[in-house]
């Protein structure tokens, strides 16, 4: 029988390593978030060979006391903790002590530094784990990491490296996330000798988005809502994509937690929710958000690498989240701009109607009108165009001197095949797909009918008997007010079983079994769910499909005007209930552009 012996330290090092350092991006991370703990205000990261070759970090932090510097290389010694309560707080990137020696185990490595009352530098350098004696060295007040040939005392780690292009790519992808969290600080991006990535610092907190915008690129920022909330000892801010702008892949979703990137299945599933009633299917919502709460809420101590967290109150997290999302998404009508302050989520989920919606003559459908009315409206008999007008397109058909008293989405002044309407705003032509159009205005007035009377039930002639494991028989047991509210009365039948005598009078035709049990795993893994509601809002949406005006209905210009105005009041009218975008703008520069006006 083998005996038990103590690990050398250098191969302590090495498992560590393995752990912590996945790829060249792995190090960059570690690095820069030493010189963000230490104050840094510049960064400035050189790579060659996509890492392989070297990596430097240069900062302006306070740097490291020279009789620190063999510490800061053994493993598991740090200044930023030194007792349990403190690891219960941890509010720096950086606390473990393991990145330094870890990396210095696997590279040939160097640390320079020097702090602000020090005559003079000091460097230290450490080849595979084996440190040398440290030496005066140049160097002004701030630390400097070099780390050379990576993995080259591990060939089987380092035959796992991808290209060079590749592993770059990863630490730029990298460099981005921490520049979006941490918009005051410049940060300097090289490689091979050239500098790629330049992003300076934000002196004005209410110039945020600048920094959003070199990241990202305008794109982003020009189609992106500004959210900004807070409640119940939480506080998020940042950006959440249009869901017309979504995105094939999940490579622009930036979520951090106090300053951290971090990934998440809670947040992951607080978002995937706010998103379903308007994201067209198989796509991608992009975002840029900050989570701040008390460091005691979070623990950030569950992974190696700190990439991911575990909060305390997850169910209270998931709630936030999804109704802040869900709110400022739902400010996401047709012919807002999304700049507009007016879509933070402090505005509230229904905006005030813009004040030039009462100077225009034509007729307007009041939102609170009943749908019966509006489906009247649009079935009666029209004209494709006023004909008293037809010979006059470019004219605006309706009373309005100035640009200020032309609404959002302008006057109606075609229809082009009984498919889309056309309009003149002050910006130039908007298109609208009537029938998605319409389809989503009739959706969200179903949706609010519903929840004025609540989620109505009714009893099964015969009990539902299902049988479940028997963990997921207490779930429901645990959580049987909350299966009340959904509109289930559902008791547990032994150990492994349960009975289901109502159910929502909307789903009863539905696999009843199978939405029961998507609901226990909800609640299993979130402390809520949504299914029902979702199931819910798949058969309002149906209705609303089949509800609403048809392709090549021909409408008057007064029933364009209407469904013009209900467009810009409904909540989500930029798309329809399958992520469809309903409108879209072209401005007078684009047009010009089309004829080469100008030129």
């Amino acid at each position: 029988m083998s005996r038990i012996r103590p690990l050398p330290a250098e191969l302590v090092n090495q498992i560590a390593a393995g752990e912590v350092i996945e790829r060249p991006a792995s190090v960059v991370k570690e690095l820069v978030e030493n010189s963000l703990d230490a104050g840094a205000s510049r960064i400035e990261i050189d790579i060659e060979e996509g890492g392989a070759r070297l990596i430097r970090i240069r900062d302006d932090g306070s740097g490291i006391d020279a009789d620190d510097l063999p510490l800061a290389i053994s493993a598991h010694a740090t200044s930023k903790i030194a007792s349990f309560e403190d690891l219960e707080r941890v509010a720096t990137l950086g606390f473990r002590g393991e990145a330094l020696p870890s990396i210095a185990s696997v590279s040939r490595f160097a640390l320079t530094s020097r702090t602000q009352h020090a005559s003079a530098a000091f460097r230290i350098e450490v080849d595979g784990g084996k440190p040398h004696v440290q030496r005066p060295a140049q160097h002004g007040v701030g630390t400097t990491v070099e780390v050379r040939d990576l993995f080259y005392n591990l060939p089987a780690r380092r035959k796992f490296l991808r290209a060079e292009r590749t592993e770059f790519n990863h630490i730029d992808d990298l460099v981005k996330s921490i520049a979006l969290a941490r918009d005051n600080v410049e940060f300097r991006l090289g490689n091979n000798g050239k500098i790629v990535r330049l992003y300076k610092p934000l002196r004005d907190v209410d110039d945020a988005a600048r920094r959003i915008g070199d990241v990202l690129g305008e794109e982003f920022a020009s189609n992106s809502l500004r959210v900004s909330h807070s409640g119940a000892g939480l506080a998020l801010s940042g950006w959440v994509g249009l869901p017309t702008a979504s995105r094939s892949q999940a490579d622009q979703q930036y979520f951090h937690v106090n300053g951290r990137l971090v990934r998440d299945r809670v947040v992951a599933h607080a978002v995937r929710q706010a998103y379903a009633d308007v994201l067209f299917h198989g796509r991608h919502p992009a975002f840029v958000l900050f989570l701040e709460l008390d460091p005691q809420g979070v623990d950030v101590n569950v992974h190696p690498a700190k990439s991911e967290v575990r909060f305390r109150e997850s169910r209270l997290i998931h709630d936030f989240l999804y109704r802040s999302l869900h709110e400022a998404l739902a400010g996401a009508r047709a012919g807002a701009v999304p700049s507009e302050p007016s879509l933070a989520v402090e505005a509230g989920p229904v905006a005030a109607v813009p004040q030039v919606l009462r100077h225009q003559s034509g007729f307007r459908l009041g939102v609170g009108e009943p749908l019966a009315d509006y489906a009247a409206l649009l079935g009666r008999a029209g004209s494709a165009v006023d004909r008293s007008t037809a010979n006059d397109p470019i004219t605006p058909v309706h009373g309005g001197d100035t640009a200020n008293d032309v609404p959002p989405l302008g006057f109606a002044i075609a229809q082009l095949h009984g498919v889309f309407v056309l309009a003149q705003n002050a910006h130039g032509l908007v298109l609208v797909d009537m029938h998605a159009a319409h389809e989503r205005i009739t959706y969200e007035k179903l949706k609010l009918a519903r929840q004025g009377e609540g989620i109505r039930s009714q009893m099964l002639l015969v009990p539902l008997m299902i049988a479940l494991s028997e963990r997921e028989a207490a779930t429901v047991e645990e959580h049987g007010e909350r299966f009340a509210e959904l509109g289930f009365d559902i008791v547990r039948s032994g150990l492994q079983g349960i009975t289901v005598r109502r159910v929502p009078t909307l789903l009863a035709a539905g696999d009843v079994p199978q939405l029961v049990r998507d609901v226990i795993a909800d609640l299993a893994a979130h402390g809520n769910s949504r299914r029902i509601e979702e199931a819910g809002n798949e058969l309002l949406s149906t209705m609303a499909c089949h509800g609403s005006v048809r392709a090549n209905r021909r409408l008057s210009l007064p029933e364009m005007d209407a469904l013009l105005r209900e467009m810009e009041i409904t909540e989500r009218s930029g798309q329809c209930n399958h992520g469809r975008p309903t409108w879209v703008q072209l401005s007078m520069q684009e047009l010009d552009r089309l004829f080469l006006r100008g030129r």
